[in-house]
């Protein structure tokens, strides 16, 4: 991983546990706006992890407030673990708490389990546009996201 990847990606996992550390009305306003300076990050390196990050924030951002107590507590405190494998180097456990939190938004609930696909594919539409937005073409928005030029 690059150094200036390793760097936002670091930079916006510590906004996100900020954010989490205590449970508070706001924190919904708040990761929706760290989502946005995310996808910021994608426009500028085109890298793989940073796109997967942003949309998991963006994800945390559409379910915090049908997360049950243990379950925002488990996010986290994978988000710190995640944190702290990135800054040891060890990508192999960073990957590891980051499908680990995957699987907590995905268990939000039965009605978000249900449409998850749903909303990683807008968050991808929605953060392909922003990048269209950046100066990005229509392809490469596309193919960062996963998405085809038609979607």
């Amino acid at each position: 991983m690059k150094e200036v990847v390793k760097k936002e990606i670091l930079y916006d996992l510590r906004e996100a546990i900020k954010i989490l550390e205590k449970r508070e009305d706001k924190d919904f306003q708040e990761l929706k706006v760290l989502s946005n300076h995310a996808i910021e990050d994608v426009a500028a390196h085109k890298d793989l992890d940073i796109i997967s990050l942003t949309v998991l924030i963006y994800s945390i951002y559409k379910v915090v407030n049908c997360l049950n107590d243990q379950d925002y507590k488990d996010i986290l405190l994978l988000l710190q673990k995640s944190e702290n494998s990135l800054v040891r180097g060890n990508l192999g456990r960073y990957n590891f708490h980051i499908k680990k939190l995957f699987q907590i938004v995905e268990g939000c609930n039965a009605k978000v389990k249900e449409h998850l696909q749903d909303v990683m594919q807008a968050a991808k539409i929605k953060k392909g546009t922003i990048l269209l937005e950046k100066g990005l073409s229509i392809g490469q928005a596309a193919g960062l996201m996963g998405l085809s030029n038609w979607d």
